[in-house]
Order: C-alpha cells, then sequence, then structure tokens
C-alpha cells in the first residue's frame, strides 16, 4: 500500500485497500501468519492470500461486520504469547458474525491500520451506497465554506485570483503553513495540468487546500465519532466530548455552542453541524490544550501555614549571566518577579558615596545601587501574585550603610513590609491568604533580650563559600569559620517571620527551633541529609522553612534538580533564573499548577503530623493509589529548524521524549521513533505507559529533538505538573529553549489516566494486571506512642483490610468488564456503555438487553434469551454495580482521625474515599 500519498479522505482509505497491502494474521495458538489483504473492486468482501482455504472461504463479508476494534482489545490478542511485542497502535480487529468472532490484525504502520479502520467503518455505515456518498461528499460544507470564501476574494468575478492572493488566503486560515510551502503545491498542481500563469483557479484553491490543511489524525478521528462519516451532529459531538475529553455536564446545548464557536461554514452553524475543518478549528483551540483551565487561576487552599507550600525562590535575582564575572541588573528582579518568583535574593554590600550596593561579594560580578532593586521591587512585587513575596537579605554593611538600607525599605516599600511579631503561642506560620500583598524579610535578626541600637550576629556569605571553591564532595553545611559582624536593630526589627539561624542537626531542631526560624541549605548538605536522614528532613519541612541554595562550584549559574528537593518537602529552591534548561523548564512548569501564583500546597502526606514519608521511596507509598499514566504521541506540527542548526539546510528528523520527573519511584522515560524530513506534520502513532506513585509530586515533560548524527539539537519542550493533565485529545504547546511559546508548533497527544491497586508492574496483560489476594498491599500502622491515637488506629485496621479486598475486586471486575466491551484498560466506563449498545438488540432490532434507571446504579435488565458473551458482560456489570453500592455504604460507616491541618492541632474526621 503506498502510505506516502497523504490520506485526507474516505476515498483515499477504499482505493488504498482496494489496492491491498500485507497485514499480519494474528491467531490465539501464538501463530502469526503474513497475509495479503485487498478489498474486493465491488466492496462488497475483504480477501486474503495465500491460503491453504477455498478462495471463497478466505473472504469475509462486509454485511457480516459488527464493528472495528482498534487495539489489542479481543481474547485472541490477549492471551497470544507475542502479546507485549505487537504494537497497539498498529492492531485492529474486525469483529463479524451472530457470535461476534474476530479477525485479529496488525499492519506495519499506524497510519496503514488507521486507514483499514477508517475504510471499513465507512464501509460498515454505508455497504452497498459507499460510491454514491463518496461521490455526494465531493459537495459537502468545506466545499461550500471554501467557494464563499473564493469569491469574496474574486472581487471582479473573474472566476480566478492571483497566486500571491491564493497563498496569503490559505495563510490566513492555517497560519502555521509557510508561504514557500503554499506557493509550491500550486505550482506542482499547475504543472500537473500542463498549466501556467500567476492566476489560481476556484477548483485548484480547494484542491491545495484540502492537500495541506487536512490532518489524517484527525480525520481519522472525525470519521470515527461521525455517524453519518461527513459531520458530527450534537450527538455525536457530546459523546465526544463526554466519552473522550471527559467535560462533564455535557448536553446537546454544549455542543451548539462549540458548533456556534469553531464552524467555519454559514451551512453547518444553520444546521448544528461540525464539519472537519470545524473539529479541527477546536482540536487546536484553547479548550483543548493539555494544561487544565482550572489550574490558571489559584487553585489551592490557601489558607495553610505558610510552611506547607513550596515558594517560587530565586538565587542571586540581580545576576544576568554567571555568578563569578556576569553583569548585575535591575532586570533580573523584574523577570523573576514577572514570573511568580515569591522569594528574591539580595546580596548588600558598601557601596560609594554612602549608598549600598548589591553584587556577589568575593567575586567580580558588577554592582547596582540598593535603593534601585527595592524601587524596582516596590514596583513589581505583586504584578504577578498577590502573595507574600520574601526578601531573602544577605546583609554585609557597615552600621552607617545598614541605617541607608533602612531608611529606603521603609521610605520605598512602607507598610508592605510585614513587622507583625510572632506570637509564642502559635505552633506554625500564618498562611498565604493572611499575609497577601506583604513582604516578608529573611535575615538575622537580634535576640529578644537586646536593648541597644545593634548588637553582633553571625554572618550568611555565600558569595565567600564560591570564592573558596568548596569540594563538591564535601558533606559539610559550611567550610569557613562564621565571621561576626554588627546588626542594626531597626533592620533587625525588619525580620518578623523569617529569622535566619544556622541548622546543626534534625535532633536539635526539633528540641529548639521555632517556627519562624529559617535555615538555609548548601545544595551538597542538603542532598546528604536527603540521602541519609529522608524521613527526617520531610519532617522538619512539615513545620519549619528550608530554604536550599545552589553549590558554590556552579560558578556557571547551573541549576540543580528542584524535583532532589521538593521531594524531601523543601519548600524555598533558590533558583539561576537567568539559566535556561531542563532544571527551569521542571520549575516553570511545577508553578504553572496554582495560577503561577509563586506557592503550590504540598502533598498531604508531607504535611500531615501522622503521616510518614521517605523522600528516596523507590516504590509505590502507603496510603497513595497508584495512577497509570496512558499518553499516545500522535503528531506534530510546524515544527521549526533548531536555532544555529545549518549542516542539514531546512530539514527536520523529529523525535519525542516523554519524561516523568518526580520521586526515584515515578522517574522514567521514553521515546518515538524517528520521523526522518518531516518538521511540518510528522505522525508518531506511539503510546505509553507510566506508573505514577506519588501523582501530587510528579511532572510531565515533553521534548522534540532532531536526530542528527553530529548530536541531537533541541527544538521544543513543555513541562506540565500530572495533576494539571487533561484527558482526551490534546495539543501541547511547545516552548523554546528560554521559555517562549513557539508559534504554531505543537504536539498532538491523547492522555488517558487510570487507577492502578496493589503496585507492582504491568506485565503481559499489560494495563489491566489484576492483583489476587497474596500479592495485595495491606495498610500498616505507624505507632506513635501517643495512646489515644495508636488506639483508635487499631480497630480501623480490620475494617481498611476489607475495604482494600473490597476495591481490588472492583477494580478487577472492572477491567473484566472492559475487555469484554473490546476495549482497553484506558477506556472508562462511558464508553464501555457506548461499545456495549450495539450489541443490546437482536436481528429485528428487539432489544436484548435494557437498562433500569430507577436506582442510583443503573441495572441490566435481559429481555431475551442472551448469548455466552452477553451473559458474562451482565454477571460482570452487577459485580461492578454491587462493588460501588458497597463502597458507598463503607463510606458512610468508615471514618479514620488524622491530624487537621489547621493553625491548631486537633484531631478532626475524615471519611475514607473511594474511587
Amino acid at each position: 500500500m503506498p502510505t506516502e500519498k497523504k490520506i485526507s479522505r474516505a476515498s483515499d482509505c477504499i482505493s488504498a485497500m482496494v489496492d491491498g497491502t500485507e497485514l499480519k494474521k494474528v491467531r490465539s495458538n501464538s501463530r502469526i501468519y503474513h497475509r495479503y489483504f485487498l478489498l474486493d473492486a465491488d466492496m462488497q468482501s475483504l480477501r486474503w492470500e495465500p491460503t491453504k482455504k477455498e478462495s471463497e472461504k478466505a473472504k469475509l463479508d462486509i454485511k457480516s461486520i459488527k464493528e472495528v476494534r482498534t487495539g489489542k482489545n479481543t481474547d485472541t490478542f490477549r492471551t497470544n504469547g507475542t502479546y507485549d511485542q505487537i504494537s497497539e497502535d498498529c492492531a485492529f480487529s474486525i469483529i463479524f458474525g451472530e457470535n461476534y468472532e474476530s479477525l485479529d490484525l496488525v499492519a506495519n504502520t499506524a497510519d496503514v491500520a488507521n486507514i483499514w479502520v477508517t475504510g471499513l467503518r465507512y464501509l460498515i455505515s454505508y455497504g452497498n451506497h459507499t460510491l454514491n456518498m463518496i461521490e455526494s461528499s465531493q459537495n459537502n460544507m468545506r466545499s461550500s465554506w471554501l467557494s464563499d470564501l473564493f469569491d469574496e476574494e474574486d472581487i471582479d468575478n473573474s472566476k480566478q485570483i492571483t497566486l500571491c492572493a491564493a497563498v496569503q488566503l490559505i495563510k490566513k486560515l492555517n497560519p502555521g503553513i509557510k508561504n514557500v510551502k503554499i506557493e509550491l503545491k500550486f505550482k506542482e498542481l499547475q504543472k500537473a495540468q500542463d498549466k501556467a500563469g500567476s492566476s489560481v483557479r476556484k477548483e485548484e484553491f480547494i484542491e491545495v487546500f484540502h492537500d495541506l490543511c487536512t490532518r489524517p489524525e484527525i480525520y481519522f478521528l472525525f470519521v470515527q465519532f461521525s455517524s453519518n462519516k461527513e459531520f458530527l451532529d450534537t450527538k455525536d459531538l457530546m459523546i465526544f466530548l463526554e466519552a473522550e475529553q471527559g467535560m462533564a455536564q455535557v448536553s446537546e446545548d454544549t455542543s451548539l455552542e462549540v458548533i456556534q464557536k469553531y464552524e467555519p461554514s454559514k451551512e453547518g452553524r444553520l444546521k448544528g453541524w461540525l464539519s472537519l475543518d470545524g473539529f479541527s478549528n477546536y482540536l487546536m483551540s484553547p479548550e483543548c490544550h493539555i494544561f487544565d483551565p482550572d489550574h490558571k487561576s489559584v487553585c489551592q487552599d490557601m489558607n495553610q501555614p505558610l510552611s506547607h507550600y513550596y515558594i517560587n525562590a530565586s538565587h542571586n535575582t540581580y545576576l544576568i549571566e554567571d555568578q563569578f564575572r556576569g553583569p548585575s541588573d535591575v532586570t533580573g528582579y523584574i523577570r523573576a518577579l514577572k514570573m511568580g518568583c515569591r522569594c528574591v535574593e539580595l546580596d548588600v554590600w558598601d557601596g560609594p558615596d554612602n549608598e549600598p550596593v548589591i553584587y556577589t561579594g568575593h567575586t567580580m560580578t558588577s554592582q547596582i545601587v540598593f535603593r534601585s532593586v527595592i524601587d524596582v521591587i516596590n514596583k513589581y512585587a505583586f504584578v504577578a501574585s498577590e502573595y507574600p513575596l520574601i526578601l531573602s537579605l544577605e546583609n554585609h554593611c557597615s552600621l552607617k550603610q545598614q541605617k541607608v538600607m533602612f531608611q529606603h525599605l521603609k521610605k520605598i516599600l512602607g507598610d508592605k513590609i510585614y513587622t507583625d511579631p510572632p506570637k509564642p503561642e502559635d505552633c506554625f506560620l500564618p498562611s498565604p491568604s493572611e499575609l497577601k500583598g506583604k513582604i516578608l524579610l529573611k535575615g538575622k535578626k537580634l535576640g529578644s533580650a537586646c536593648n541597644a541600637t545593634e548588637g553582633e550576629v553571625t554572618d550568611e556569605d555565600e558569595g565567600a563559600e564560591m570564592s573558596q571553591r568548596v569540594s563538591i564532595e564535601s558533606t559539610e553545611q559550611q567550610i569557613i569559620a562564621p565571621k561576626k559582624f554588627q546588626l542594626s536593630k531597626d533592620l533587625s526589627d525588619l525580620v518578623t517571620l523569617c529569622k535566619s539561624v544556622e541548622f546543626q542537626d534534625f535532633p536539635t531542631s526539633f528540641q529548639s527551633q521555632k517556627h519562624w526560624e529559617l535555615c538555609s541549605f548548601n545544595e551538597v548538605f542538603a542532598s546528604r541529609c536527603a540521602c541519609d536522614f529522608p524521613g527526617d528532613f520531610v519532617n522538619y519541612n512539615k513545620k519549619f522553612l528550608a530554604r536550599i541554595y545552589p553549590s558554590p562550584m556552579r560558578i556557571d549559574s547551573s541549576n540543580m534538580n528542584p524535583q532532589d528537593f521538593w521531594k524531601c518537602g523543601c519548600q524555598i529552591v533558590a533558583m539561576n533564573y537567568q539559566t535556561p534548561g531542563l532544571m527551569m523548564d521542571l520549575n516553570i512548569g511545577w508553578f504553572r499548577q496554582n495560577g503561577n501564583c509563586g506557592y503550590v500546597l504540598r502533598p498531604a502526606i508531607m504535611r500531615e503530623q501522622v503521616s510518614y514519608f521517605s523522600a528516596n521511596t523507590k516504590d509505590s507509598v502507603p496510603g497513595v493509589s497508584p495512577q497509570l499514566l496512558h499518553i499516545k504521541i500522535i503528531s506534530g506540527q510546524n515544527f521549526p529548524k533548531p536555532k544555529g542548526s545549518g549542516a542539514k539546510g531546512d530539514v527536520v528528523d523529529p523525535y519525542v521524549y516523554v519524561e516523568i520527573h518526580g520521586i526515584p519511584a515515578d522517574c522514567g522515560e521514553q521515546r518515538t521513533k524517528t520521523v526522518n524530513q518531516n518538521g511540518d506534520n510528522p505522525l508518531f502513532d506511539e503510546s505509553f505507559e507510566f506508573q505514577i506513585n506519588l501523582p501530587e509530586l510528579a511532572m510531565v515533560r515533553f521534548v522534540v529533538l532532531d536526530d542528527d548524527y553530529i548530536g541531537d539539537e533541541f527544538i521544543g519542550q513543555y513541562t506540565i505538573p500530572f495533576e494539571c493533565l487533561q484527558p482526551g485529545f490534546r495539543h501541547v504547546p511547545l516552548q523554546s529553549l528560554t521559555g517562549e511559546v513557539l508559534p504554531h508548533t505543537f504536539l498532538f497527544v491523547h492522555v488517558a489516566i487510570t487507577n492502578r491497586r496493589g503496585g507492582g508492574k504491568p506485565h503481559k496483560r499489560g494495563l489491566s494486571v489484576r492483583k489476587g489476594k497474596k500479592s495485595r498491599e495491606y495498610a500498616s500502622m505507624r505507632v506513635l506512642q501517643i495512646k489515644v491515637v495508636d488506639e483508635v488506629f487499631k480497630t480501623a485496621l480490620l475494617p481498611l483490610r476489607e475495604a482494600t479486598d473490597l476495591r481490588e475486586n472492583m477494580q478487577n471486575a472492572i477491567v473484566s468488564f472492559k475487555e469484554l466491551c473490546g476495549l482497553s484498560a484506558v477506556a472508562n466506563l462511558k464508553q464501555c456503555i457506548l461499545a456495549l449498545s450495539p450489541r443490546l438488540t437482536g436481528p429485528d432490532n428487539t432489544p436484548l438487553l435494557v437498562f433500569n434507571l430507577k436506582d442510583q446504579y443503573p441495572n441490566l435488565e435481559p429481555q431475551s434469551l442472551l448469548s455466552e458473551v452477553l451473559k458474562k458482560v451482565v454477571t460482570t456489570y452487577e459485580m461492578v454495580s454491587q462493588g460501588k453500592k458497597i463502597c458507598q455504604q463503607m463510606r458512610a460507616v468508615l471514618p479514620i482521625f488524622r491530624i487537621d491541618q489547621s493553625h491548631h492541632n486537633y484531631f478532626s474526621l475524615y471519611d475514607l474515599s473511594y474511587h
């Protein structure tokens, strides 16, 4: 089958099927046969050869086909010994006959599989009338819409427009296509017609638009959901929005709103029909971007103590290049604050003319005036976020210039500075909501007994560490003896909730550190703490703020991996904003999830006093249900040539990496094949799956690279928190190395998230691993030595064990139900009911099964004799339904205790939820 030709309409699929192609025929005995399949010219039957059967038996009547399934979703595939070697995206099954037998096939590429699936679905819908439908579809909504556009451009009614006008019109309709490519397409068409000239006729315009602007992968999807294969009516669109896109409370009015917004043709808008172009417009719109729009504004609880949040932080904010010789500039503060940074650094030293300056001490970085920085902070502090801004103040000034610092802070920032002293009776810091619009100073503070106008404190000097070039192998927090310096009481009084103190060890901190005291950890020392004392580090951060700053060896301003410290619960991980790359991608992506306000609520397991979590866990997390993330990379659009790449001219050979970043148990990556010499619309069609054990801390990063024998070059990336993923068919807007959105550059993907119980790795059954009782992991209790709490939790052990069994049994029943419906574990129950519905009526359209909707959970009631398959469907559905009913009852009777996360440490009831 010639797959070089772009498939973008039913006639292309039918034509390719008539020509025929080699497919692999899969049998349940693990055998695979290579056969040549083709559609008869009269489109009545499907044949294959060579075969030992008589020629009349080696065929399948189109009329007998009940459905066409994609993927490995029949018993033949599931029980085949080569299951793991067969690509999900290349497999499909033809279900035929009254007993729902299957012909299981594997194509050489996903593109070939799509052609057969789409063509067969078209034949099932129209049978003998297929040719008539194909011919009539030439005058469809697209043609009439494009005809109207052409007529508007043809002002003098000459039946033609200039080549330049035709190019610009197509460019306007599809801005991602290069002018050169459009012009070349017109010239190729005219050359094939032996026509020369600079004018374009209507038919030529429509043909070129069709060739350039039809995306095959969207066409295949469109046919899958269109009941008549020519447009989506309101019911078709409802099914797509609800079952695939996960949209809640969908009605026909919802469909009509989408049609009115995205359908380009007048006919479609009047009749409530969505054409292929309208469907493409919708899928390309921000509504179908991968990022959940609910997270574009503040969506998390902002009333928890400050220590319960990750805080977006910058290191040496004033630098715009490297740490040792780079220039300092106020633009560093402007950039960071506009990006939602909530902790900026000011390294202040004595300057000329009694004006303090900011730079990295003991280095050759340039200086900027302290007053200028405070002016910028005053202007931009709350442009991107209304939540508190922390000024990390490294004060190295004399008492004389400290007085000037104080005057500038008070005069410029005024009442924005938070000066209320901490209350000794409080156990936690105030919440971000309570500190809206306030600026907190982090720095050294005189003891409460000091009544003088100044006093002696230890110096904080990260620059001295760098100049000494501390060995990265050192496990010590400091190797320089701490110097003493005089601190003015005025400046000291401005520090209230973020007093800098030196870290000794965890036992000392647990015993004597105050909740308003903050320790700064060198990256190397913090890594050692995370490795040697992972549980203590997490527990420490439940109450106290911890700031992590880069190793002094990073004189090139490279960045540490923030995930290494977020997994320990460290709130303030200071990043070099001026250095783009993977680490900054993670930081920027992470803080998008809460309206980019600079604060992200940490996972509950890192906040609750009675929970235990180790930062280095390499398995499932107790009390957290693992999730399975299924990602299909379908295609790409308009990949630019990598910057600085000249060896291959304009040729791009792209491939895609999908990376998971999170706790060690979750980290992983997979890559697609390389698509040679196609950056405009490469088709990948590859599916991946990842087990996510701590979803709240996981991130997904899509990276597109140009395959080059010299060294693969970066094209674009997009990083998104797991919690912000939208399910369904989504577009991923790619960004450049420096974070700018690449115009009209996307990945097209499908995302599905399913629950997975009991840990372990997927094996032969793929995504639908069933867990027997022996392999189940039951909740265990940690003794807290608090008698009243330990006694309450002890009584919950048996109900929790029973609940685990119930949950696993129901999960297994759901897996079986999906399989009986011919779907994979990625499917949801709505999709199962839709797949099942054609089988619920007999040959004479009498109902075999009906849903009784009287109860909360609908019952399946037989209306006549059922086949063995339908009997299994009913039995399995009843197990799922019964399990859900019992879960609902247990939620009401099985409360457990936990520590409430308010400012007071009291117990509250928190019911156990089942999903």
